[in-house]
Order: C-alpha cells, then structure tokens, then sequence
C-alpha cells in the first residue's frame, strides 16, 4: 500500500495546518498539499497527505474516511497515480479563423 492519500470534500476554509493537525491522529504526517484554484486562489475541496508509513495511512483511512472533519464528511483513500491526458488548447488546434466581415 501507499503512503499517500487523496483527501476530499474537505471545507474550502481548511489550511494545510489544519489538515496536518488533524491526520496526526493517525501518525506521522510528511506533506500536505492542498490543492488551489490558480484563477480565483481558492481551495478547490480537495488534497493530498503523505504520512511516513503505509501502515499509518492505512490507519488514518480507518479513522477518517466518511467522518466530520471542520463540518463537512471527508473522503480519504489512497491516491492513484495521475493520468497523463493531452492537454487542451482550447480551439488553437482547430484551424480556421474568423475574421472575414466587413471586408468589402
């Protein structure tokens, strides 16, 4: 098993420090990292938390999962690797192009 746990539904007034308070219940925890909105700068409700060993993060899924944490029902469960998918470029790959009015 993994040492790193994918956290969600969590309140978007949590910090990082709450997180880490909490977790620490269940072990040592090595990171945290809650994930941001980079548009509006806001917590988008969900994270990661690394603890220093699987059998710790195999605890805090047993005491956390589906309980309250800050009023809201957490999800806690190991953190698959991240697909790489093709990034979006919007229409830039589409051709074409507009313009074209008032032309004559």
């Amino acid at each position: 098993m993994e040492n790193k746990l994918y956290v969600g539904n969590l309140p978007y007034a949590a910090k990082e420090e709450d997180i880490k308070a909490h977790f620490s219940q269940a072990g040592t925890v090595t990171s945290v990292a809650l994930i941001i909105d980079r548009a509006s700068g806001r917590a988008k409700g969900f994270g990661f938390v690394e603890m220093s060993t699987a059998e710790e993060a195999q605890k805090a899924i047993s005491m956390f999962n589906g309980q309250d944490f800050m009023g809201r029902a957490i999800t806690v469960n190991v953190a698959k690797p991240r697909e790489d998918k093709p990034r979006n470029f919007g229409d830039r790959n589409r051709g074409g192009g507009g313009g074209g009015r008032n032309r004559y």
